[in-house]
């Protein structure tokens, strides 16, 4: 009975949000109990990767908390990437007009935040470089919550959310390769595009084995890591080598897709949000909570999201004559855009990239900008749907 239990739980769409949810709170009771001491050493637990021997070896050495943001991120990526393609092949963005109303919310959702942002820290470069942070949305966060909601939220909402969390996807993806990329490598760079190559000429060959391409994407993994832009974009690339279709009528990329998602919804994303979400809150006071970092973070993320994302959408249905999604009230839409300040696993992601090798007091106010910001925006995207009425 337990084990059919767990099954319907695990098949449930929602449930990869409430498990990253519980290692979230997990990770913040083990930062601020007895354990804390073990769990920082958990972070740290040292993993070596060896290639090679002498002086044509490659080695690398990183803590636990890296190898999970470098490598087991760009599986996540590597994911998101194949929703990105499936979606503009033969998904919900398959066509301009299709597209056009979450591609404008979605960049909404984007530019408010920042600005925001920007306006409480602009008297601070190093502080500014956090920008991004509040413009990302934790499609996996959102979706469960929303998912929870039932029949409260039409069908037709849910499908525009997953469309603007995949395009802020896209977004944030751009941010970090244009933005929190340095001292390049051009020779490693070259080979990272001699991988790229190499995956382009398969899928024109009509490859259809994704071994193969898994294989020279770990290779371009490395190209990547160290040429000075962020590993997890590798991901992104090789996934976009992955064939939609194979002459026998299946789809490698939906194949690869489908099998993936288990993983990366119960094990990838948890164990990112249990050695990044810890933050110790002995000693806090409000001024640490009314920084303009944390407060730039959690205004961006609750008002600016919600501004962004509902005021694109009201003025493309106004202004430009696009629909409003189907069945779905003026208030739902409005509930749909705060939940989409649920920032989280992504919002976390850019703001260790930020802010890498700076001063330690950044981070935890990243963590607190991020982690209320996002609770806020689920609690008033939740009351919001929870007390609409669907359109008549």
């Amino acid at each position: 009975m337990i084990t059919q239990a767990l099954k319907r739980f695990l098949a449930h769409e929602s449930a990869g949000g409430i498990v990253l949810a519980l290692a979230a709170a997990a990770a913040l009771v083990a930062s601020n109990s007895a354990w804390a001491p073990s769990y920082e050493a958990f972070r740290q637990l040292p993993g070596e990767i060896r290639l090679g021997t002498g002086d044509v070896g490659l080695v690398l050495a990183k803590p636990l908390v890296v190898w999970v943001n470098d490598l087991w991120m760009a599986v996540f990526f590597f994911l998101v990437g194949l929703e990105i393609k499936r979606e503009f092949v033969v998904g919900e963005l398959s066509t301009v007009r299709q597209a056009a109303l979450p591609a404008v919310a979605a960049l909404g959702g984007m530019v408010a935040p920042a600005l925001i942002y920007a306006a409480l820290n602009h008297a601070d470069p190093t502080a500014l470089r956090g920008w991004a942070i509040p413009a990302a949305t934790d499609i996996a966060f959102a979706l469960g919550v929303v998912l929870l909601l039932g029949p409260r939220v039409p069908v037709s909402l849910k499908v525009f959310l997953t469309a603007v969390a995949i395009i802020d996807d896209l977004g944030a993806i751009a941010v970090i390769a244009v933005f929190y990329t340095d001292n390049l490598n051009v020779a490693m760079l070259a080979g990272a595009a001699a991988c790229g190559a190499v995956l382009a000429a398969m899928n024109r060959l009509r490859v259809v084995r994704v071994e193969a391409y898994a294989l020279i994407g770990m290779v371009m993994w490395l190209f990547v890591l160290k040429s000075g832009v962020h590993a997890t974009l590798a991901g992104v690339l090789t996934a976009m080598a992955i064939p939609m279709s194979d002459p026998q009528g299946g789809s490698p990329l939906q194949a690869v897709e489908h099998g993936l998602h288990p993983w990366v919804a119960f094990f990838v994303l948890p164990v990112f949000a249990f050695v990044n979400a810890g933050v110790p809150l002995q000693g806090l006071t409000w001024g640490m909570l009314a920084t303009p970092v944390t407060l730039g973070i959690a205004g961006g993320l609750v008002l600016g999201k919600a501004v962004g994302v509902f005021g694109s959408l009201w003025l493309m249905v106004a202004w430009a004559g696009a629909e409003r999604p189907a069945g779905a009230s003026w208030r739902q839409c409005l509930g749909v855009a705060l939940l989409c300040g649920i920032g989280f696993t992504m919002s976390l992601f850019i703001g260790g990239l930020a802010f890498a090798g700076m001063d330690p007091s950044y981070d935890t106010q990243v963590k607190l900008g991020v982690l209320g910001g996002s609770l806020i925006a689920g609690i008033a995207g939740s009351l919001v749907l929870a007390g609409a009425r669907p359109e008549r």
